[in-house]
């Protein structure tokens, strides 16, 4: 073994190396050296202004009288916890004799824990192994079985845990699913507009295209299967196969609850052309209005009912995350996809991509098990948890009816009225003196409008373009997680001067 060099002999034989050195440097890469779909994929959610928004956070941090607000309201992406909304107490404890059990020995542990925390920390130590440890690329069979029990319970149909796949949050699946239905460009995929971007940005990573189906905003934004219909017709007259259904529900960014007889008429679209149905649910828990029934339950009711076999190759594929709900937890990255119907060789290559990560985060499964499994009433942990989750979910309830209200008595604004998710998106109608103002700029209306609400409030919101809308419409997508309702008035306030300040 040679011996250890000094730091002086490095510098030594570094230096002579460089002295010897006789090629010149090549070019860094730029840009347009790289993978085109990559350059090619947008996602609007952490886009321009969201950009611009923490460039104006910083500057606040060291100037702190330097703009005509003193903070920034994040009101761009699902993120509560972001936003102030406190983790849930029976979730951290548990995740926190999880990552360290050493204290299970502790003396005093029935002083820090209530028993049933102890309790199930033990069961889930024993099911789980260490967290530190890789788990099966499928995800921890306990979990799995947990999940099966709950979609079991949800739905009212049997649910197996073979068919259950535990995921790093919702977007790996949708990673998954995507880049293996793939085929490139002759492969098209219907995608609600509007949508959340995810989709047609792992769309364009994967040389595939987007089939867009608009959703009806005077109508709740429901979805019109005679048009959709037509637009797998038109996509096959063009060499487009469609392959895939995607359906947002609750949705994002409209806020919708699909009814039980518009998601069968997606199912008959889905039977009819043989497309995979990839049903996003990880809004289900957040219900403001109406009631989520699942397109797995709609699925099993539709098979049970019929008599020709119409439905019995459906395939589906289901969503569920621990990101949203009241959980928040979007940093833990837990969720799930089942997967109903699909061929066994299909799914054979689900576990294979799977495997290529080797599993997902073990911290992040545990989670799941805990969202679909809250203390029971019985249990020391319920009284606080109930507490703690009520006080979320009224919260958001509450700023969604004022955030709501506050949109439709705006001048030019029209809003549907959000029954789940966590988003309003208003429709604008921005003036001919504000169209070419931000043509001017090099933005779209709505873009201009929301530069000048997070420049004038410290706002920030997404423009309805990031996320797809109807032809001469504008729209922003908000969440109405941020915390009070002061920066709702000044929403409102600044909308008036803006309106005032563009009049043609």
């Amino acid at each position: 073994m040679s011996p250890v060099k000094s730091q002086e002999e490095m510098s030594s034989i570094l230096k002579d190396h460089v002295a010897k050195t006789t090629f010149k440097p090549a070019a860094k890469l730029v840009a347009s050296q790289l993978n085109p779909h990559a350059l090619n994929a947008k996602y609007a959610v952490r886009g321009r202004i969201p950009t611009k928004a923490e460039e104006l956070r910083t500057k606040l941090a060291s100037e702190s009288h330097s703009l005509p607000f003193n903070k920034i309201i994040n009101a761009n992406i699902g993120n509560p916890q972001q936003l102030d909304q406190k983790p849930i107490t029976f979730y951290r404890q548990i995740l926190s004799i999880l990552q360290y059990p050493t204290i299970l020995e502790n003396p005093f542990i029935d002083k820090i824990f209530p028993a049933d925390i102890i309790e199930r920390s033990k069961f889930l130590l024993k099911n789980i192994g260490s967290v530190g440890a890789y788990s099966h690329s499928q995800g921890i069979p306990y979990v799995r079985k947990s999940v099966a029990e709950f979609i079991t319970k949800r739905d009212g149909y049997k649910a197996d845990p073979n068919d259950v796949f535990l995921t790093t949050g919702a977007s790996t699946a949708v990673s998954y699913l995507l880049g293996l239905l793939s085929l490139g460009p002759n492969t098209g995929f219907l995608i609600p507009i509007p949508q959340y971007p995810l989709y047609t940005a792992t769309l364009a990573l994967n040389n595939s295209t987007a089939l867009p189906y608009y959703l009806q905003e005077e109508d709740d934004w429901s979805i019109d299967s005679t048009k959709l219909r037509q637009i797998i017709i038109d996509s096959k007259a063009k060499g487009v196969e469609p392959r895939c259904l995607v359906v947002i529900n609750p949705g994002n960014p409209t806020g919708a609850i699909l009814k039980p007889e518009g998601i069968a008429d997606l199912l008959g679209v889905a039977a009819e052309f043989g497309l995979v149905v990839i049903a996003d649910e990880v809004y289900q828990e957040n219900i403001f209005k109406g009631e989520f029934v699942s397109v797995k339950k709609v699925l099993r009711q539709l098979q049970e009912l019929d008599t020709t076999g119409l439905y019995k190759d459906v395939q589906l594929a289901s969503l569920h995350s621990t990101s949203k709900g009241v959980s928040g937890e979007c940093g833990q990255r837990g969720g799930y996809m089942e997967l109903v119907g699909f061929d066994q060789s299909v799914r054979d290559q689900v576990i294979k991509i799977a495997s290529i990560s080797l599993c997902p985060v073990v911290t992040g499964q545990a989670l799941v098990e805990l969202m679909i499994n809250p203390p029971r009433p019985e249990e020391e942990s319920f009284t606080l948890y109930n507490e703690e989750t009520s006080s979320i979910h009224n919260a958001l309830e509450a700023r969604a009816a004022k955030l709501y209200n506050t949109f439709n008595e705006m001048e030019g604004v029209t809003c549907q009225e959000p029954e789940g998710a966590m988003y309003c998106f208003p429709n604008l109608s921005l003036s001919k003196k504000v169209i070419a103002a931000a043509e001017k700029e090099g933005m779209e209306a709505d873009e201009f409008y929301c530069n000048a609400l997070l420049e004038n409030t410290g706002i920030c919101a997404v423009p309805g373009s990031g996320f797809g809308q109807a032809e001469g419409t504008w729209h922003v997508r908000t969440t109405f997680l941020a915390p009070g309702t002061e920066w709702i008035d000044q929403w409102k306030a600044f909308h008036a001067k803006f309106m005032d300040q563009y009049r043609d």
